[in-house]
């Protein structure tokens, strides 16, 4: 049986990973114990493998010779030069943009890049997801992951379900947005879902 610790208190990421652990019969992911305590370190570095990198590794101590897992994803826009990349969670924080729909952190994200992509043309909003996985024991790296879903985004959201930038992230292939597909289906076809089992492979074969 692998365990995985994984270092994320994002429900959706969570909610990802466990309906990803339940296609792998020797598998069993958990969240950290202990993570709402744990003070979080900074994500300043440059590269979504940066991130993922420096988050393991720092988590990791806290659970001694187990394997711990973290991530950094994001959305990259082509016509906005690749925004907003690691900056994807806090993009509408960074540029001090405000909505009248309220104070949701991926509303006010959703609406800011639908903003900056106004004026640009359907066959010019190519986008993709990329996501990086990094796994870590003892504050040391033992592997990364890096999965990619590409796309396009919409001219307005659809869909209750996933979070962060699903409802405008629109998969041409059946169409639907992200947040229109069940979770099974967004494992089978998303960046954290590629990620995780290109991780889960990697271990198999003894990187972990």
């Amino acid at each position: 049986m692998i365990i995985l610790f994984s270092a994320t208190s994002n429900p959706g990421k969570l909610r990802d990973f466990a309906v990803a652990a339940e296609r792998e019969r020797d598998v069993l992911i958990r969240p950290l114990p202990g993570l709402d305590g744990i003070a979080a370190p900074p994500e300043n570095e440059l590269t979504f493998e940066a991130n993922a990198r420096a988050k393991a590794l720092y988590y990791s101590l806290y659970r001694p010779g187990a394997v711990v897992f973290a991530d950094d994803s994001g959305l990259e826009v082509e016509a906005l030069g690749g925004e907003p990349g690691v900056r994807s969670a806090r993009y509408a924080e960074d540029a001090g943009f405000v909505t009248n729909t309220g104070t949701n952190t991926d509303h006010r994200n959703n609406f800011y890049l639908l903003k900056r992509l106004n004026r640009i043309p359907a066959d010019q909003r190519t986008a993709r997801y990329r996501c990086v996985l990094a796994a870590a024991r003892d504050g040391e790296c033992l592997l990364t992951t890096e999965g990619v879903v590409s796309g396009e985004i919409l001219n307005e959201p659809r869909g209750e379900g996933g979070f962060g930038y699903d409802p405008v992230f629109y998969l041409p292939e059946i169409g639907k947005s992200m947040a229109e597909i069940d979770l099974a289906t967004k494992h089978q076809l998303s960046h954290r879902g590629e990620a995780l089992r290109r991780l889960l492979f990697a271990i198999r074969a003894g990187g972990g």
